[in-house]
Parts: structure tokens; sequence; C-alpha cells
């Protein structure tokens, strides 16, 4: 058990590298997920276009949410945005940074998927393989076939084994121009997903560093508060279970020592440290209204400063007296005992 508790504090202490682990560990396996997905175009004209554009949007809105769940801080902006205003005001730049600095990461697995989706080629092809110019790529003087008879024999480009057009345009060749304009569509993606990586890494802190060092120090702030609030009530929980459970068999030894006439055995206190801990609050009421008060009104981030002499001091005003001292003697005397 102790083992697990290190772990999970190391987690705790590293969670920001933990959880672009895991939006890495996301980003290959979106990626193995494709290469094992089985396709299967159902090589009809109404269906094409939904089931393409479905496997390449579907799985990243998904995945999407996924990075949402695994992140701990989804709770943490959840909470602070739903809190009432209380003793403490809700910066909205803070709530701002919160969701962007999560939508990064959550980012990752859906840009691989639709990357690797594109520059594979199948789901561009399934989808729009009824909009292949035929007049540029095939034969347009094919007798006898009407324009819903021609987009159900291209709507069977994807199908090989079921495609009867090769008189209208040839497979390999629809195939081959559908597939060009995916990749080309894909390393157009991958760039403009770079390019804003860039511009969100680096050149939004250099043109509003003092707010976005604002915004990162109050969200820090608030997710160790978030930490320390929950030791807290975990500690303040165990030594209050701690000291009803003594409780309990101290009156429990009590009432058999009475029922059996012979005096109790001795039973050792031990609620030193438990009653520290407990501040004050020992009655399940008054932990309710504190943990009450705490979501309603959290108080507010004004550190009050010790009391300051009345006078400057320059006099000798308002300060303890000095202590006179030790004669040459007696200090002699004190280090040769030291």
């Amino acid at each position: 058990m102790d083992k697990f508790r290190m772990i999970f504090q190391f987690l705790q202490s590293n969670q920001e590298s933990f959880m672009n682990g895991i939006c890495g560990i996301m980003a290959l396996a979106s990626a193995q997920m494709y290469s094992a997905f089985d396709f299967n175009c159902p090589c009809l004209p109404h269906y094409n276009l939904a089931y393409g554009l479905g496997i390449l949007l579907v799985p990243p809105f998904i995945l999407f949410l996924l990075g949402f769940v695994l992140n701990n801080n989804v709770s943490m902006l959840a909470e602070e945005c739903r809190r009432p205003q209380g003793q403490r005001g809700k910066d909205p730049a803070v709530l701002r940074y919160m969701f962007c600095s999560m939508a990064q990461r959550a980012m990752i697995a859906p840009a691989v998927w639709v990357s690797v989706t594109l520059l594979d080629g199948k789901c561009i092809t399934c989808a729009f393989c009824t909009s292949v110019p035929v007049e540029t790529l095939g034969n347009t003087s094919h007798p006898g076939l009407s324009q819903g008879e021609m987009k159900r024999v291209l709507a069977r480009i994807p199908c090989k084994e079921i495609y009867d057009g090769q008189e209208l345009v040839a497979n390999e060749v629809a195939i081959r121009y559908l597939r060009c304009i995916s990749q080309a569509l894909g390393w157009c993606f991958v760039l403009l997903m770079t390019m804003l990586a860039f511009l969100v890494r680096s050149l939004r802190p250099c043109f509003t560093q003092a707010a976005f060092l604002k915004s990162r120090y109050w969200s820090h702030y608030i997710d160790i508060e978030r930490k320390l609030f929950d030791e807290t009530c975990a500690e303040h929980a165990r030594s209050f279970a701690k000291v009803c459970i003594q409780q309990f068999f101290e009156g429990m030894s009590m009432d058999l020592a009475a029922a059996r006439c012979h005096p109790p055995r001795k039973v050792p206190m031990d609620m030193g440290e438990a009653a520290e801990k407990l501040l004050g609050i020992t009655d399940q009421g008054t932990m309710n209204a504190a943990l009450k008060s705490w979501h309603r009104c959290k108080p507010p981030l004004h550190l009050h400063p010790p009391a300051l002499p009345s006078s400057n001091g320059w006099e000798g005003k308002g300060q303890p007296p000095m202590q006179p001292p030790m004669p040459r003697r007696e200090m002699a005397a004190y280090y040769s005992r030291v």
C-alpha cells in the first residue's frame, strides 16, 4: 500500500509531465487504432460521404473528449466556473488559461488521427469518389448513362471487386487522383497544426507576458490549493475517525466493566496528534458548515500581515527592552561548560 501511495504522490508532483506522457500514448494509440481499423466503404451514392466523413471526424471528437476526461484539472475548472462569487472573485483570464492548457493536450490525439487518416487517403476516396471529374480523367461520351447511374457507378470506385465502370474512368486512375488530394490535405493539416502550436507556445507569452505569467501563477495556485485542501480534509477525516473509534471502544470497555463488576483495563490515550489535526472542528454539523462555506465563499487572497510596532523603531519605542550584555567572566564560564 505504501508503494502505491508513493507512486500516486510521484504522479501528483509530476502531473504536467504525466499528462504529456498520457497525451503521447493516446496519440500513438490513435494511430494504431486506425491501422487496425477495418475500413469498409459502403460503395453507395448516399452513404459514401457520411461514412467517409464520419470516420474522419467522429473518432477525433471522441479522442478530444477522452483527453479532457483523463485530465485531472477538468473538475477543478468546472468547480471554479460554477462556484459562487463569495469573498473571492473569479478571473476570466485564469479560466481561459486553464481551458486552453487542457485543450492543447487534448488536441494531440485527434490531430494525429486526422493526419494519419488524410495521409492514408481511404476516407477521402470513399467520401468524394462520386465527385471525380470524369470529363478530365475518363470518357464522357459513354452512352446510355444518366446522371444518377453515373454516380452509382462512380460510388463503386473504392470497391475494386464490384466496380464495373472501366469504360467510364479507370479505377486506378480515380483512386490515385483522390489519394493525391487527400495526402495534400494531410500535409497541409500537419503544417497548419505545427504553425498553430508554434504560435500558441511561443508568440503568446511574448506579446502578453505579464498577463500570461499572472494567469499561469493563479492557475498553479488553484491547483495547489485544491490539493492541499483535499490533503487537509483527508487528515481531518482520519483524525476524526480515530478519535470517534477510540471513544467508542472506551465507552464499550466501561460498559463491559460495569456489567462484569471489575475495573476497566487502562486504554492508551494517544489522541494528542489526532486532536491537533481536528483544528477545532469536532462534530459533523460544524464540518458540513465548513465545507459549505469553503464552496460558497472561499477566503479572499489577502494574507494579513502581522501587527507592526506603533512607532518607527528608530528611537527604540515600541520594542522590547534589550538584555544587558553578559559579563566576560560569566561568558567564559558559559563557553567552558559548552
